[in-house]
């Protein structure tokens, strides 16, 4: 049987940020760690910010006058239970005070360009020699290395290079890219760089030693390409196989029943998200709707045979909804607790959610300069050792005095360079460390291969079919969803409903160190993988529970798919731009035509939105095992991880700067961060600041564009807001007068952020330089189709490096696993003669 490692010695206590909160049973995961954030802007500050909630003592450290994004709406949810230092890293003096501060610290957070830290004596090279404990998270736009590792460490602009603004080309009815909106890039790098933090200390507390973490936004948005790294590859081996591209479907207007968009009567929209057949039943019985099954076009619905006679019934439901207000529905879907459904709200509007209300994933408190603040909770509900919200966001310099006058300008005593079990570095962070995930389609799934990158044995047990996201799409093209879902992983297929299937998942259990499941309240304890009967088998199990809606609240038994956190929590509206949702469709073709705009708004973020929480939230009850010696139950929801996702506006406090919103045609959100066509190609522009602009103005001049420094109509930044309109063609009729690639290299090198926007994202992630020199392309194998190219490293640990992995088919290791449990080849063959066990064959290969 496994045995979790000794616990390290306990440290020095430190300060903490306040009182445990009431009915703590345990110590924090992070109470002993002080962490010291170099960081500015939300990619760091997010991720020090969730280690405070969890107990860490948190020390921001800014530069004379302040962090500079602390103007962002959103900074004082981010800067919240954290200290706050002034120290201008140029002189010598403060200098040495911060090398005093990082000598005692466990984990300095940054957000330097590459190359940067080190002018200020704060790069990892330097740190360690001080601290060889230290874990270093750097947090950067591109990577370290590469053509592009020096472009500004935007969103927007890496986006846009990267070919995400790509993906919702169609969207509008317009040629080029669309303007993507919701900041999910930050979202995963700042999970990222939790979990590579909580990682890199989970291996110090083995060997003694500390380790650089490397995150970027580029890696943030690894998670979100689902289809089009392998689907470009596999494209190219099998054209024939893949001419119909469904996303392109989609933006023209050919949307699948499960996800529809409806308008009720009163011009408020709901979104339905019922995947499974079975659910779609649910919806059409709940909307009195039964009869549609005994005309033939309808019989086989949610499946048709034609496109028209799938119009047909998307017409009949439609028109169904329009009959009654959203309110008046919504109480019979949720009263049958069988339809998958939400009404579409703003961010504010999601900060009121009665589910995320119920499970803590919002709070309320008075700030002394902000008056009453509405805000995110903590990020998972660990069960033993919860996580509080931080304290109010302290002034820049709050705690200069406190901190240096008890320091007296001494070095801080350091701990033991290593503790007295120190074993040499694993090969991976997560060596050792098994997770079993008994969970379907995208989110939970790919949570678990996230843990399977730091190198865990992850073995994913399916019904003896298989997971059902195996199998959505036509012909070779089902590979493409489940190959990234299933990376890096072992899989098993079994009959839980059997007492051999329950036998066998026992077993694994009582070797296992998390489980990972996303079934709704009361299915785990039918199929005998409760908490309680898990944990009595196994006490070490951290047991992880990724629901839709969280256990607590009135919907925590509903369905919940990706367009349901989607709708509900902003982030569909958001991307949908300002010109929707309409709420005065008389006739039902802009009804239509309202219903496919929302519908490719409302794309697949939510569920990796989901995924790479599920992952930190895991590596917390990691972190908080090595702290305790027990396992517990951790509870979090697709709801909380898209209220993050959608962190840049999930606050409320008066005088907050409402959230831009793009315009109708979804170029961007203002002029100078906008998409323009030029004369080959298109670019995306982001003009952050007056030096920016005055760069972007002498360039365009030189270049033989308009003379804009001269034009009194853009000569301040209200001026240009004023003339928003006027600016925008300006610049529409220069960025025409040459192709994008000479724009962005001439725009950049001018120091005026300018990329390429209509790459599409499999091309980029297969085809770009960048990729190959970040180390973010590893080439694996798989057994139904050969070699390819899978996603790259979230995050990477320099001391412990990531473990690559092919995705897998159904059961590909079931025997294997079933022998190392000590069944005979004889016991295995009857195991699959009595069902209680299987495999997949691979798909044979297109001619």
């Amino acid at each position: 049987r496994a045995t979790v490692p000794p616990r390290p010695p306990p440290r020095r206590p430190r300060p903490r940020a306040g009182p445990s909160p009431p009915g703590a049973r345990g110590r924090a995961p992070g109470d002993d760690l002080l962490v010291v954030d170099l960081s500015s802007g939300p990619a760091g500050g997010l991720a020090s910010m969730v280690l405070a909630d969890f107990g860490a003592d948190v020390l921001k450290v800014e530069p004379p006058g302040g962090d500079p994004r602390r103007s962002d709406a959103a900074a004082p949810m981010w800067l919240r239970g954290k200290r706050s230092v002034i120290l201008d890293l140029a002189r010598a003096e403060d200098r040495g005070r911060f090398h005093d501060l990082v000598a005692d610290a466990d984990v300095v957070v940054a957000s330097y360009a590459p190359g940067e830290a080190e002018d200020h004596g704060a790069d990892y090279g330097t740190l360690q020699v001080l601290n060889p404990e230290l874990v270093y998270c750097s947090v950067t736009g591109w990577g370290p290395r590469g053509p592009y590792a020096n472009y500004p460490a935007s969103e927007g602009l890496v986006a846009a290079k990267s070919g995400r603004m790509q993906l919702f080309a169609g969207l509008p009815q317009r040629e080029g890219p669309a303007y993507a909106a919701v900041p999910v890039g930050t979202h995963g790098a700042w999970q990222s760089a939790l979990s590579g933090i909580l990682a890199a200390l989970l291996v110090r507390d083995r060997t003694g030693r500390g380790q650089l973490v490397e995150t970027s936004l580029l890696q943030g948005l690894f998670p979100f390409d689902t289809h089009g790294l392998l689907r470009t590859q596999l494209a190219r081996r099998f054209p024939s196989e893949f001419e119909v591209d469904i996303r392109q479907t989609a933006a023209a207007g050919r949307i699948t029943l499960q996800y529809l968009p409806v308008m009720a009567s009163d011009g408020r929209w709901i979104q339905f998200a019922n995947l499974m057949e079975h659910l779609f039943h649910a919806m059409i019985a709940a909307a009195d709707l039964s009869d549609i099954y005994s005309d033939p076009r309808f019989a086989l619905a949610p499946n048709t045979e034609t496109v028209e006679d799938r119009e047909a019934l998307r017409g009949v439901i439609l028109e169904r909804i329009r009959e009654r207000p959203a309110g008046e529905w919504m109480e019979i879907f949720r009263a049958d607790g069988n339809v998958a459904s939400e009404p579409f709200e703003t961010t504010q509007e999601a900060l009121d959610n009665i589910d995320l209300r119920a499970n803590g994933e919002v709070s309320e408190g008075e700030h002394p300069r902000l008056g009453r603040l509405v805000q995110l909770g903590p990020l998972a509900q660990l069960r033993e050792t919860p996580g509080r919200t931080g304290g109010p966001s302290a002034d820049p310099g709050a705690h200069q005095a406190q901190l240096f006058a008890a320091r007296n300008g001494r070095r801080a005593p350091r701990r033991a360079q290593a503790p007295p079990f120190a074993m040499d570095a694993p090969a991976h962070a997560l060596d050792g460390v098994t997770v079993l995930e008994l969970a379907t389609v995208i989110a939970a799934p790919l949570g678990a291969s996230l843990l399977a990158d730091l190198g865990a044995r992850v073995i994913k047990i399916e019904s003896l079919e298989g997971d059902p996201y195996r199998y959505m799409g036509q012909g070779f093209g089902q590979y493409i969803g489940s190959t990234k879902t299933t990376a890096g992983k072992e899989s098993i297929c079994l009959d839980l409903k059997t007492v051999e299937g329950k036998e066998i998942v026992h077993r694994l259990v009582r070797d296992a160190d998390v489980l990972i499941h996303n079934y709704r309240p009361g299915v785990p304890e039918r199929l005998g993988i409760g908490y309680d009967e898990l944990s009595a088998l196994r006490p070490e199990l951290v047991y992880v529970s990724a629901l839709g809606y969280g256990p607590d609240g009135p919907s925590a038994s509903r369905p919940a798919a990706h367009p349901i956190p989607g709708a509900a929590m902003g982030g569909a509206l958001h991307q949908a731009g300002s010109g929707m949702p309409p709420t005065d469709c008389d006739d039902l073709d802009e009804i239509r035509e309202a219903s496919r705009w929302l519908y490719v708004s409302n794309e697949a973020n939510p569920d990796p939105n989901t995924s790479v929480a599920i992952a930190s939230s895991a590596l917390l009850g990691l972190y908080a095992r090595r702290r305790t010696g027990r396992g517990q139950r951790i509870d979090l929801s697709m709801l909380g991880a898209n209220a993050y996702a959608n962190s840049d506006d999930f606050l409320s406090y008066e005088g907050k700067p409402e959230r831009l919103q793009a315009d109708p045609e979804l170029y961007g959100p203002s002029p100078v961060r906008r998409l323009y066509e030029a004369a080959e190609g298109w670019v995306y522009l982001e003009i952050s600041s007056e030096r920016e602009w005055q760069a972007l103005a002498a360039a365009l001049s030189r270049l033989g564009g308009p003379d804009l420094a001269a034009d009194a109509r853009f000569a301040t930044p209200e001026d240009r807001e004023r003339e928003a309109q006027a600016l925008a063609a300006a610049l529409g009729e220069a960025f025409a007068s040459s192709g994008a690639d000479e724009w962005e290299r001439e725009l950049i090198a001018a120091g005026a952020p300018c990329v390429r926007a209509d790459v599409p994202q499999g091309e980029f992630l297969r085809d770009d330089e960048h990729m190959r020199a970040n180390g973010f392309a590893p080439e694996v194998e798989h057994a139904g189709f050969g070699r390819y190219q899978r996603w790259g490293p979230t995050v990477t640990l320099s001391r412990t490096p990531g473990r690559y992995g092919p995705g897998v088919l159904a059961g590909q290791h079931t025997d294997a696993i079933l022998a190392e449990l000590g069944y005979t080849a004889e016991g295995i063959a009857e195991l699959r003669r009595a069902r209680v066990a299987a495999s997949e064959e691979p798909k044979p290969l297109p001619e």
